[in-house]
């Protein structure tokens, strides 16, 4: 059972958007936390943005990299988490996945046990 999917990845120039979207499966799109996070060749997997979908349980974070130019969000009815990208650079470049969680620090890959499989972005400059 697939129960994360991300989409909307592609190729732009530095400037450009995209919006990404990770279709999260309704039994696990409650009360857990949604992160995007991204891994550029050779780097580790960084947290870039986060939510919850149960909105009491806590607040939106951003990387400090990304913050102004990134915003994360929700559609409860279509149970998907987007990520818009504005003012794109060349190193935002990076497979982005999301992933589903409770616990520990947002930013951290070790705190998440269901994975996307990804989708690619990739800024020219």
């Amino acid at each position: 059972q697939v129960q994360l999917v991300e989409s909307g990845g592609g190729s732009v120039q530095a400037g450009g958007s995209l919006r990404l979207s990770c279709a999260v499966s309704a039994d696990i799109y409650s009360r857990n936390r949604i992160t995007w996070f991204r891994q550029a060749p050779g780097e580790e997997r960084d947290g870039v943005a986060a939510l919850y979908t149960d909105p009491d349980m806590g607040d939106i974070y951003y990387d400090a990299s990304v913050k102004g130019r990134f915003t994360i969000s929700q559609d409860n009815a279509k149970t998907t988490v987007y990520l818009q990208m504005d003012s794109l650079k060349p190193e935002d470049t990076a497979m982005y996945y999301c992933a589903a969680g409770r616990g520990g620090y947002w930013h951290n890959a070790e705190n998440y046990r269901i994975w996307g499989q990804g989708t690619q972005v990739t800024v020219s400059s």
